[in-house]
């Protein structure tokens, strides 16, 4: 039984080290593209829609993702998604072109998308109940690191416009090779006989539970996407410094990372619908704030940091509450929609944001993520309730 615990303890470490250089990587790959595209010349619409290759990619390889995962197990995708962001951060050097940046953004987004189903679906699977909210909490505040983290890097293009290419894929080798020294497991077998062959009515049975959960995890990846592929773009024509743009970025990230588990924590005693939409409406009021002060960089940084107390714990809100309403033989379908609705929202992002920039010319950029973040708010406060499953009477 001790050794049982310890092998959990050293897999659950392992894969948190993973999330959380995984996690500098996107959180550099987005500002230091706009900042090269930008000052570059390329459109914004151009920029934001070049962005939108991380999570194109991720859709695509998203309908295929659960079968080989319950065939091969979670140890084969983290490595094949890891081979493959690393080789394609390299690749970024070779060539400055938009369309091959955009293929190669594709490629790091179905690579991610393996790494990060296989990785929060093997967690979620293995925890035990009494610590699920604190291991995802966990898990949220590693990926919440790297990302803050992720930003520092851009201002390196200063030495060489490589090097903080160079820099992630070497980190994403070291943190891919550390899975060689996990014993490979799978997902536990699905034993309702209606949805054991049928993914569309695994989608459809577990959506029917579990699709208010996964509503911050569309808002986040909306945050995500749009902050920190277009933000820089914007505060740069509002005579932002560059180094001022990353340390605004980092900012968001650092408060997701103070909240990260206290706010796992008290969704454990308190509900996390309550949690959920507290965050909406704190995370809609302080970009809205931040709008009004846009003159006074340091201001618009205190704002991302309370935006980010409020906001930075939404993905790892929306698995464990999912994990909560879903029965654990679906749990990897539950993780592939939270997913596919993180997606949908990261996709959304830079093409929303880059058309804002370009057509919207006098009203701040930040009201448009604070309507966002509201609007969600209020279908969370409508639709949604608190809800007990019996995960037995799922037909």
């Amino acid at each position: 039984m001790e050794l049982s615990h310890r092998v959990g303890q050293q897999r659950f470490l392992i894969l948190v080290i993973i999330v959380s250089i995984s996690g500098i990587s996107q959180g550099m790959l987005m500002p230091l593209i706009s900042v090269i595209f930008e000052q570059d010349g390329v459109s914004s619409s151009l920029n934001g829609l070049n962005a939108t290759g991380l999570y194109i990619g991720t859709l695509i390889i998203s309908p295929f993702i659960e079968p080989p995962l319950r065939k091969f197990g979670y140890k084969p995708l983290i490595l094949g998604g890891g081979a493959v962001v690393f080789l394609a951060l390299l690749f970024f050097p070779l060539w400055k072109n938009v369309l091959f940046w955009f293929i190669l953004r594709l490629l790091i987004g179905i690579g991610d998308h393996l790494l990060h189903y296989s990785t929060q679906t093997w967690i979620t699977s293995s925890s035990p109940e009494y610590r699920l909210g604190k291991n995802i909490a966990i898990y949220g505040l590693s990926f919440g690191i790297g990302f803050a983290i992720g930003p520092l890097i851009v201002p390196l293009t200063k030495i060489s416009e490589a090097l903080p290419f160079i820099l992630s894929s070497l980190l994403c080798l070291s943190a891919w090779s550390l899975v060689f020294f996990l014993k490979n497991e799978r997902p536990e077998s699905i034993h309702t006989k209606s949805v054991e062959n049928n993914i569309l009515k695994r989608y459809t049975v577990t959506l029917k539970y579990a699709w208010i959960a996964c509503l911050p995890s569309l808002c986040y990846g909306f945050l995500e996407s749009t902050l920190n592929s277009l933000f820089p773009v914007y505060a740069l024509r509002n005579h932002f410094a560059v180094s001022m743009v990353s340390f605004t970025l980092a900012a968001f990230s650092i408060g997701g990372i103070i909240t990260q588990i206290p706010l796992g924590a008290l969704g454990d005693k308190i509900g996390r619908r309550k949690i959920a939409l507290s965050i909406l409406l704190g995370g809609g009021i302080f970009f809205g704030l931040g709008s009004l002060v846009e003159s006074f960089e340091i201001l618009v940084a205190v704002c991302f940091c309370l935006a980010g107390m409020c906001c930075g714990s939404m993905f790892s809100l929306s698995i464990s509450y999912m994990s909560d309403l879903t029965p654990k033989e679906l749990l990897p379908t539950g993780n592939l929609i939270c997913s596919i609705f993180f997606s949908t929202g990261s996709l959304t992002g830079p093409l929303l944001g880059g058309l804002y920039l370009q057509y919207v010319h006098h009203v701040s950029f930040l009201l448009l993520i604070s309507t966002v973040l509201l609007i969600i708010f209020l279908i969370s406060w409508i639709f949604g309730r608190s809800q007990t499953i019996q995960k037995e009477h799922i037909q």
